[in-house]
């Protein structure tokens, strides 16, 4: 009876009783079995339309019941039983839904545990120069230190200071990134200029570790290490990385982030090249697409860490006692976002190998 309360079965039935009275009517005029029989037929046919009706509507009901369940509990709807007229419509564009909804939380619930992996890593990664700044300040704080363990006890915070500053930093463009937050310019970068810009910053360390970075592009050109701060002539003339020489190397993409990719691997290389080692980078650019490749002759990969090279917070084996695990993975992000690829591989002769490719767009 709780179905006769629904305003579209009230109408439905009104509708059928006039026409059912109608039908008797006209009957009764010919005559009275006549309307007898259209009585009957009328009582019948109101009869088996209100039962199919409420059968349709109690299976409307029951799927409604299990999908407030599954969304709620995880169950598992048996489709199969909604297969009969107009219901199959219902039934493939529910299990579309369904479908798309399950999607939808495994990706939201691997993105959760994606998140708190992330905010462990970056805990453990913040808190371990935290801890080591708060006991060089308690010994800085000691009356009886000596001039010589004060200047060193000095350089160490300053070095772990400049860690936390780059780590945050490093995690604050991920995140920008991830958001979808960060516009790159679309202008073009001179891949020799993007080159030496990129490699400016580790021209002093790499001379401390007796290193030498050459860039190969069609002849070798060394780059002067002696003199970091100085700038090449056609840098000076011109905006930092914008070109209209057409024969010289270059692609579309943003000049600044850019730089800090080349940077970031560049840095890697250094971080895992023996003193007294060489860094080579050459450049090409064909029809399709323009090629850095930049290799150095450390180590290399061991063989299980190529596949997670590029992966937030993973250290391989050769990994420095400094290394974050973000500098790679910040740096496959920039390459990606303008429409580039970065790939690491393993040289034949020893030493670890990065090529970026930054694909030709279309007019």
């Amino acid at each position: 009876m709780n179905m006769i309360r629904n305003p579209e079965i009230q109408k439905s039935l009104l509708i059928h009783m006039l026409l059912a009275v109608l039908a008797v009517t006209v009957g009764w005029f010919h005559d009275i079995y006549t309307a007898l029989c259209l009585l009957l037929f009328s009582a019948l046919y109101i009869l088996t339309h209100y039962l199919f009706t409420v059968n349709r509507y109690r299976k409307l009901k029951q799927l409604s019941l299990e999908l407030d369940s599954m969304l709620h509990n995880d169950t598992p709807i048996n489709f199969q039983r909604y297969r009969e007229g107009e219901l199959s419509i219902l039934e493939s564009e529910l299990s579309k839904m369904t479908l798309r909804l399950g999607e939808q939380a495994t990706a939201l619930a691997n993105d959760k545990q994606f998140l708190a992996d992330s905010m462990a890593d970056i805990s453990h990664q913040i808190r371990s120069p935290l801890t080591s700044s708060n006991l060089i300040l308690s010994l800085l704080m000691e009356q009886e230190l000596s001039p010589e363990r004060r200047s060193q006890l000095l350089r160490e915070l300053m070095q772990l200071l400049s860690r936390i500053d780059w780590l945050v930093e490093s995690l604050l463009k991920m995140s920008k990134m991830d958001a979808g937050t960060v516009t790159f310019k679309c202008r073009p970068v001179a891949v020799p200029e993007l080159l030496r810009q990129a490699a400016e910053p580790l021209l002093i360390p790499m001379e401390l570790r007796e290193q030498t970075l050459e860039i190969i592009p069609g002849k070798r050109q060394r780059l002067a290490a002696e003199s970091p701060t100085a700038k090449p002539p056609e840098q000076r003339r011109e905006a930092p990385g914008i070109h209209t020489n057409t024969d010289i190397p270059q692609f579309q993409g943003d000049f600044t982030w850019s730089t800090e990719a080349i940077l970031n691997i560049l840095k890697n290389c250094m971080e895992h090249t023996p003193i007294g080692g060489q860094i080579q980078v050459s450049f090409s650019q064909n029809a399709i697409f323009t090629e850095i490749v930049i290799e150095d002759n450390g180590p290399g990969f061991a063989k299980e860490d190529l596949p997670h090279l590029f992966e937030r917070f993973y250290k391989g084996r050769n990994a420095s006692e400094n290394s974050v695990g973000i500098g790679l993975a910040l740096a496959r992000m920039i390459v990606t976002q303008q429409n580039g690829t970065l790939k690491a591989e393993n040289r034949p002769e020893g030493g670890a190998k990065f090529v970026i490719k930054f694909y030709k767009k279309s007019q």
